[in-house]
């Protein structure tokens, strides 16, 4: 809808085919997908080891996509109109929103559209656009309790039998069966009948890729050579690449910490989906609080308790090690938190996902150069979380409200707009610097010189080591070698060590890296 307190007294009238009536603008009318599909974004795919674990990305990511939905947001604008939200992603769902009455549950029979020999397809209710978050868990962790997958997700029935009877697991067959429920969006004549499915799996990809969802789970051709990957969806694109790269960067080490700690973020979908309309709200960032799990443990069904010894679990044992009857209730594990506290922790128990990267980086073993630039990234989204600097979002609309020509009502004119995209503009070619959307960080010119350096200061050029450790070596190293469990206690040190270190918003210091003895070093084992 149209931003509220942003309308004057004088009526501003919007007309369409859709809306005939005079009338203050309280919703913005757009009348073609180019609306929704024409909104820029930022995707990240990310190559999983193998089958199991681009199923856990999956469903841990699933959690985070709300969380930077809301801290990436960068939508105040549409069709010259200062808008009630800030971010495109109800914006895209509906504009390609394809289902039927019927779909929708307004109408018990199909409709015959205008100049149609046939009624419309599709007999289901369907709850969602085909554009809008995940439907279902689909890992096969031990820490995936049943009440977590609680929302209704319909099933192609068909299809689910045929993929059950051919011994796909049942979260799995879900998914792929809710797929479905939809009919592909574009099928050229010519590849409808011309491909061979036992040697190309463009049919499914057709209706897979047109399936848009917070994440997506992206299996291999039947060449099997792009292997299994996940994509992260929900991110708004920023107008520099520096701050580009600082949410890529933290999304991708986000995924080694979940990997790498075994971390379980699960809340129910409902709650995801809760999440997710709150991530709309102005200011969501700040004002909004949002669904997490309480306690965030590391290692914890790898790494016993040392107070009882390893024949007992620690009091954070995962599910797949306590007796039903023990479970807490699903609704004790999660409560609302803010974005700050999500990222930098906050009780005992949450230590929060920036510490967690920095005992990540330091195990890692982490080269000075690395750290200062992970510092800056985090700098600046931590800074956006504290609202110490603003999202594009709260720029971009500040900037349309204390523009002279600005009404105060809800109009970006023709003069603003074109302002609004050459300041834009100015900003990303590094052309101005704006430190009150950036703070201190420096975009070089686009078209100088040092284009391609990073804004960071001089440092030794990056070290890699041969022994580092990816994704989930570690706790994997712990299940099967107990020469190993001895390292749980350095593990939760570091941890300890970043959560209560309040200076400089948890960042590492710089110096020290190079004498770091590798954590996991298999050349001494």
């Amino acid at each position: 809808g149209v931003d509220p307190e942003s309308r004057s007294s004088a009526a501003f009238s919007v007309r369409s085919p859709d809306n005939t009536r005079e009338e203050k603008a309280h919703e913005i009318y757009m009348d073609a997908m180019g609306f929704g599909m024409g909104c820029c974004c930022l995707q990240v795919t990310f190559q999983a080891r193998d089958l199991n674990e681009s199923r856990i990305l999956y469903d841990q990511l699933a959690m985070l996509c709300p969380i930077f939905l809301a801290l990436t947001a960068a939508a105040p604008v549409f069709k010259g109109l200062l808008a009630d939200t800030d971010v495109r992603w109800q914006v895209i769902a509906q504009s390609v929103d394809c289902r039927t009455p019927v779909n929708l549950g307004v109408s018990d029979t199909p409709l015959t559209m205008p100049g149609a020999e046939r009624p419309q397809r599709g007999t289901q209710r369907i709850a969602k656009s085909r554009y809008d978050s995940i439907d279902s868990f689909i890992s096969t962790s031990p820490n995936l309790r049943p009440e977590y997958n609680d929302s209704t997700m319909e099933l192609n029935e068909s299809a689910y039998k045929y993929l059950s009877e051919n011994g796909i697991d049942e979260p799995l067959a879900r998914h792929v069966a809710h797929l479905f429920v939809r009919d592909p969006l574009v099928v050229f004549s010519e590849r409808v009948r011309q491909v061979d499915d036992t040697v190309s799996t463009e049919h499914f990809e057709n209706l897979q890729s047109t399936n848009w969802q917070t994440m997506r789970w992206k299996p291999p051709g039947l060449d099997v050579k792009t292997g299994w990957r996940v994509e992260f969806r929900p991110m708004e694109k920023q107008l520099t690449d520096f701050e580009d790269a600082a949410y890529i960067t933290i999304i991708v080490l986000l995924t080694r910490v979940i990997l790498f700690f075994d971390l379980n973020l699960y809340v129910p979908i409902t709650k995801v989906d809760e999440n997710m309309r709150r991530a709309h709200s102005r200011d969501a960032v700040l004002k909004e609080k949002f669904y997490f799990r309480k306690a965030l443990f590391v290692l914890e069904s790898q790494c016993k308790s040392e107070e009882e010894g390893d024949s007992e679990p620690s009091p954070a044992a995962s599910a797949a090690n306590i007796p039903a009857e023990d479970l807490k209730e699903v609704e004790e594990e999660y409560e609302e938190m803010t974005i700050a506290d999500i990222l930098m922790g906050r009780g005992e128990d949450f230590p929060g996902l920036f510490p967690l990267v920095h005992a990540y980086l330091d195990i890692m073993q982490a080269d000075p150069y690395t750290v200062r630039l992970v510092n800056q990234y985090m700098d600046l989204i931590v800074a956006r979380a504290t609202g110490e600097l603003p999202t594009t979002a709260a720029y971009l609309r500040s900037f349309v409200q204390n523009h002279p020509d600005y009404k105060q009502d809800s109009v970006v004119s023709e003069k603003i707009g074109a302002e609004l995209v050459k300041h834009c503009e100015a900003i990303s070619n590094g052309d101005i610097q704006v430190p009150e959307l950036l703070g201190k960080y420096h975009i070089p010119k686009l078209f100088e010189e040092e284009q391609d350096k990073p804004p960071v200061p001089p440092g030794p050029a990056p070290s890699f080591h041969s022994n580092r450790l990816r994704g989930a070596s570690f706790h994997e190293e712990i299940e099967t070698d107990s020469r190993y469990l001895y390292r749980c206690s350095l593990v939760r040190s570091l941890v300890e060590k970043y959560k209560k270190n309040p200076a400089a918003k948890h960042n590492l210091a710089a110096k020290g890296f190079a004498e770091t003895p590798a954590f996991l070093n298999f050349n001494d084992a």
